[in-house]
């Protein structure tokens, strides 16, 4: 049975070096919704091993408090990747990240992995839940195929870095380079059922940029947003969990939705705005959404 968690909250995913104690032993403190324990690009090709003795032993050892836990395995490329699914799965980590993902044959050879490991290691089957970064333009144009994948799928991440670097420009803090993949992925993710994340924001120095940045994969419909840095938490949990005013609107449709439908009113207005049957399941992610965000005092 595959985990239930597939659909949680996954406003903020944190990234954070798997080698390093200080920084694994207690991110929680921030109340990230994800923390990111990275064995890829911020390990050194001779610190593999050291990173992977670390990873074990913080998620067998320390409690991250209702924090998901994913880890960012090597690249398929490599011979490394193998014993980075073994080494998570036996810890017991909740998602792995398969870097520079492309095809969903990619997805599907990690998925085989996993499942050798939950039974090498005694972990219910269907626990450890996947994800992919889409790294490359080969990658964003196959978003649906990924999407659609595996079961075990809970969406896909946008690394603009890399992607910016395949399309041959670079990341100008504007987002016209990333419009265009953006859209795209989330059009699938949305079309496959699963979720969506951007990617980091690397200037600290320019929150306000940060800002302008979250509000907008906030508009485009994401789920979420990677992130380097526990200062940039609090604001991608402002835009992504909804006001009260949202939550009152949410309320009202509701309600009135379930009471004209049962007079076969199809039509009518809501604090000045027409509303119709299209709103509802609208309306009801809102209610989700604050209730998961942990900001809803009411009934529904």
């Amino acid at each position: 049975m595959i985990n239930a968690n597939k659909k949680r909250l996954r406003r903020t995913m944190m990234f954070l070096n798997a080698q390093k104690p200080s920084l694994i032993k207690d991110p929680y403190i921030y109340k990230p919704d994800s923390i990111m324990l990275d064995l890829e690009d911020a390990v050194a090709e001779n610190q593999k091993d050291a990173a992977r003795f670390s990873l074990y032993h913080a998620l067998k050892s320390i409690d991250y408090r209702g924090c998901e836990r994913v880890v960012r395995i090597n690249g398929l490329d490599t011979d490394l990747w193998k014993e980075d699914i073994r080494c998570s799965v036996a810890g017991g980590c909740d998602v792995i990240r398969i870097p520079k993902t492309e095809t969903g044959a990619m997805v599907k050879a990690v998925e085989d992995e996993v499942i050798k490991a939950e039974k090498e290691f005694g972990r219910p089957e269907g626990s450890t839940l996947i994800m992919a970064a889409l790294e490359s333009a080969r990658g964003v144009l196959n978003a649906l195929e990924v999407c659609e994948s595996s079961e075990r799928m809970i969406g896909v991440a946008l690394s603009g870095g890399d992607y910016t670097k395949d399309l041959q420009t670079h990341i100008t803090g504007t987002g016209v380079e990333l419009m265009g993949a953006r859209q795209h992925m989330i059009i699938a993710a949305r079309a496959a059922g699963v979720q969506c994340f951007d990617t980091v924001w690397t200037n600290l120095d320019d929150m306000d940029g940060f800002r302008e940045d979250v509000q907008k994969i906030h508009d485009m419909g994401f789920d979420g947003k990677s992130i380097i840095n526990p200062r940039q938490i609090n604001v991608v949990h402002e835009i992504f969990t909804p006001t009260q005013k949202d939550i009152i609107f949410a309320e009202k449709v509701v309600r009135e939705i379930d009471s004209k439908k049962a007079l076969g009113i199809g039509v009518f207005t809501v604090d000045g705005k027409m509303i119709d049957i299209a709103f509802y399941d609208g309306a009801k992610r809102t209610i989700e959404l604050a209730k998961a965000s942990g900001v809803y005092k009411g009934e529904l």
